[in-house]
């Protein structure tokens, strides 16, 4: 699975309501400036907790993150959320929303049933440090809020396990309405194994069709577009350095015609140039961190013709210089 998340504009007009200057939030995050300009937004799990670790830290309220994951609305939600609450049982909307977890992005929803306890947790496939703690407010307030959607209230956890210092109880309780276990292994939410067999309200079979063929269809697609996407950065990757390879020197490293390299791109709706850009973006800011690579080399490494090329196009996707850039990320 690739390591891209689909976020939307509404994201940054939620971070301004909570009166979060999304410009600077962008900058302290180190993401491009013009991020939410974009038509189609991806960012990389790195990214993503990047951002998420700026909103807390910007945020004046240390429950944004419960609040976040309760607004559940119908008229705002991806097909997904509202498959969800659509769903037979609390038991059916978890598993639903396990596997349509997959459209979005590289993060699994994990539900762990025993006969008595059944635990529901969230990983970041890509991760290579720890969950923010207001993504895990957020995700964990989001389940709880489809079952208590689904069952108008009558679900309640057992206790919650966060693997945070003791921080916010009382907050923490009073939102989740159980106890809460700091310190622990893991952060999950913990329910009755026969809350599972709860039977929604909610329940609407029409609409679960409708949205059940809607999301496998995106799910199919979804997972051509990964493959084929990943095999061509996987091949400008190794060979960038030196020269900017082209659509018919890709489609011949893949053993495949260049018209038919274009017309697979084409059915998973990327391009081209879109790979090569988000290619040279990721492997830019890897070479900026190695302080024994000169930033002409990196011009050279990413198939620049010269180093005022590499300037540019970096000003356009971080929104500062590669020294300026080099410098921040050195000092953290």
């Amino acid at each position: 699975m690739t390591d891209r998340f689909r976020i939307t504009k509404a994201w940054a007009e939620r971070f301004a309501a909570e009166k979060i200057a999304v410009p600077t939030l962008l900058r302290r995050a180190g993401l491009l400036a013009s991020l939410f300009q974009q038509e189609k937004i991806y960012i990389t799990t790195a990214e993503l907790f990047a951002l998420w670790r700026s909103v807390a830290e910007m945020s004046p309220d240390p429950g944004f993150g419960l609040k976040l994951g309760t607004e559940l609305r119908f008229e705002r939600s991806h097909p997904v959320a509202i498959a969800g609450v659509c769903s037979r049982s609390f038991g059916d909307a978890l598993q639903r929303l396990a596997r349509y977890k997959q459209l979005t992005c590289p993060e699994e929803i994990r539900v762990h049933r025993k006969a008595q306890e059944t635990s529901v947790e969230f990983f970041f496939v890509e991760a290579k440090e720890s969950q923010p703690d207001i993504m895990v407010d957020l995700g964990l307030s989001w389940i709880l809020c489809v079952g208590r959607r689904g069952t108008d209230g009558e679900i309640k956890p057992l206790r919650l396990e966060l693997n945070r210092p003791v921080k916010h109880r009382a907050l923490l309780e009073r939102h989740f309405g159980c106890r809460v276990c700091f310190k622990a292994d893991r952060n999950a939410l913990v329910f009755l194994s026969s809350d599972l067999d709860r039977p929604f309200l909610t329940h609407n079979e029409e609409l679960l069709t409708v949205i059940a063929t809607h999301v496998e269809s995106e799910l199919k697609g979804r997972n051509a577009s990964v493959n084929v996407g990943e095999q061509v950065k996987d091949t400008l990757r190794r060979s960038l350095a030196g020269k900017r390879p082209t659509l018919q020197d890709v489609a011949q490293e893949l053993g495949l015609g260049a018209r038919t390299l274009q017309r697979r791109l084409t059915d998973a709706g990327i391009t081209f140039q879109q790979l090569v850009g988000d290619t040279r973006r990721e492997l830019a800011r890897h070479y900026l961190k190695q302080r024994s690579v000169e930033l002409n080399e990196a011009a050279f490494l990413l198939g620049f013709e010269d180093a005022n090329s590499f300037f540019r196009a970096f000003q356009v996707w971080e929104g500062t210089s590669p020294t300026e850039w080099r410098t921040r990320v050195w000092k953290e």
